[in-house]
C-alpha cells in the first residue's frame, strides 16, 4: 500500500533536533524524569528498580485505572494505551475504515488523520473553523458534508493549530450530525489541561455510543519522551481495538509506563496543569507584544489552549519557503501554514524556554525583514 507523505511530521522529525530554536512543538517544555519525579514527590528507587520485562500491552490495570478516571462513568475496559496519541489515531482509523469510506474532518487540524482517510478511505471532506468567528465551527457545513456515506467525523479539541475550544452546544450539535448518519467520532482531546484560564474543556466523552476519545501525556503534561497515549471508548470496540496493536507497537515501555502512573496520581496532575498553565501565561506575553508590534504582517486570534499561536502573514513568500528560509538561516523551526492546506499562515511553538522563545522572534524578525525588502 502506498501513502502519503505526511508533510508535518516528516519536517519535524527531520529538522527538530537540529536546529538551535524549535517553535514548531506544540507542548510547553519538556520535564526530566528528575523533574517529574520531584513534582509528584515520588521515590526514584521504584523507578531505577523496576524489572524491564514486556510490559502489559493494552498498558498496566494501574495505569488504565488512572486513565479512566479522567473520564467519568469509564472502567479500565475502556481504555487502550498506546505509544503516544498518534498510534492511538492510527489503530482507530484503521480499525474503522473501510476502502469505500468517506471521512468528515475539522479544518484546520493535525493532518494524521487526513492522511490516514486518504490511505484507508475513499474519500476526506473538510469541515471549516472560521477564522471570522473566533474560529468556530461551520456546523452548517458540516450537517450538509456528512451523507451516508461518511463513516467518521473528526475533531480535535482543543484544536491544533488555532488554540480553539468547543462549547457544549457545538459538541452536541456535533454529536447529534454523527448520530443522524451513524457516524463515528474521533475527538483528539490531547490538548485538554492546557487551558490558559485554567478551565478544563468540554469533552466529548459520554455523550454519544459511537465515539473514541485519542489523548496523551504530550502536550498538556510535557511527557513527549514517555510516548504514552491513550483511546477511551465502548468497551466492546476497545477490545477489538487491542487486537490491531498487536500489529503496531505490541506495549507501551515498561518505564514509560511507571512513569506514566506517576504522573497521573492524582495529586500529581494538577500539579503538572499547574506547571503547564504557568509556561503558557509567562511565554504568550511576549509573543503576543511581538505580534502586535507588527499588525501590517501579522494577524492572529490569541489561543484558548496548548502551546501554539496560529497567525496569518502578509507577506509575498509561501509558507514552507519562509519556513525553509527561518531554518537555514537562522536556525529556527516552525510549521509553515501550507501543511494544515492554509499558505500564508504559520503555527509559532512558545512552550521553550522564554529566554530562548525571545532569542528566536528575534531571529525570525530578521527574515521577516528580508522578505519584506
Amino acid at each position: 500500500m502506498k501513502i502519503n507523505p505526511f508533510r508535518m511530521e516528516r519536517w519535524q522529525s527531520t529538522w527538530e533536533n537540529r536546529v538551535q530554536f524549535n517553535l514548531s512543538e506544540s507542548g510547553v517544555h519538556p520535564m526530566t524524569p528528575a523533574e517529574l519525579l520531584e513534582l509528584a514527590g515520588a521515590d526514584a528507587q521504584d523507578l531505577l528498580s523496576q524489572r524491564l520485562i514486556y510490559n502489559q500491552s493494552n498498558g498496566t490495570v494501574e495505569l488504565r485505572e488512572l486513565v479512566a478516571a479522567i473520564y467519568p462513568g469509564a472502567t479500565i475496559d475502556n481504555v487502550l494505551v498506546s505509544n503516544g496519541g498518534s498510534e492511538a489515531n492510527y489503530v482507530t482509523t484503521w480499525k474503522l475504515l473501510d476502502p469505500d469510506d468517506v471521512v468528515v474532518m475539522q479544518a484546520p487540524n493535525y493532518m494524521q488523520i487526513w492522511g490516514q482517510g486518504e490511505n484507508f478511505a475513499r474519500e476526506v471532506r473538510p469541515f471549516h473553523l472560521l477564522e471570522e468567528r473566533g474560529w468556530a465551527p461551520d456546523l452548517d457545513e458540516l450537517d450538509a458534508r456528512v451523507d451516508g456515506d461518511v463513516k467518521l467525523i473528526v475533531v480535535t479539541n482543543p484544536n491544533n493549530p488555532t488554540g480553539a475550544i468547543l462549547t457544549e452546544a457545538e459538541i452536541d450539535r456535533i454529536v447529534a450530525i454523527a448520530e443522524r448518519a451513524g457516524a463515528w467520532i474521533i475527538a483528539d482531546e490531547i490538548y485538554a489541561g492546557a487551558e490558559l484560564d485554567g478551565t478544563w474543556s468540554p469533552s466529548f466523552w459520554d455523550r454519544y455510543d459511537r465515539l473514541v476519545i485519542t489523548a496523551g501525556l504530550s502536550k498538556a503534561y510535557g511527557l513527549p519522551g514517555l510516548r504514552i497515549g491513550w483511546a477511551v471508548g465502548p468497551a466492546d470496540f476497545i477490545a477489538d481495538l487491542w487486537s490491531y496493536k498487536d500489529y503496531t507497537s505490541i506495549a507501551p515501555g515498561t518505564l514509560s509506563d511507571l512513569c506514566a502512573r506517576i504522573a497521573l496520581n492524582p495529586e500529581t496532575r494538577p500539579r503538572i496543569y499547574e506547571r503547564t498553565r504557568g509556561i503558557l501565561s509567562e511565554n504568550l506575553q511576549p509573543l503576543e507584544v511581538w505580534l502586535s508590534e507588527r499588525p501590517d504582517t501579522f494577524r492572529y486570534l490569541p489561543p484558548r489552549a496548548g502551546a501554539i499561536c496560529y497567525t496569518r502573514y502578509d507577506l509575498s513568500i509561501n509558507s514552507s519557503e519562509l519556513a525553509q528560509r527561518l531554518k537555514d538561516e537562522q536556525s529556527v523551526l516552525i510549521v509553515p501554514g501550507d501543511h494544515f492546506n492554509m499558505d500564508g499562515y504559520m503555527r509559532i511553538g512558545y512552550g521553550v524556554p522564554r529566554p530562548q522563545l525571545i532569542e528566536a522572534l528575534d531571529r525570525i524578525e530578521t527574515v521577516i525583514r528580508s522578505v519584506a525588502s
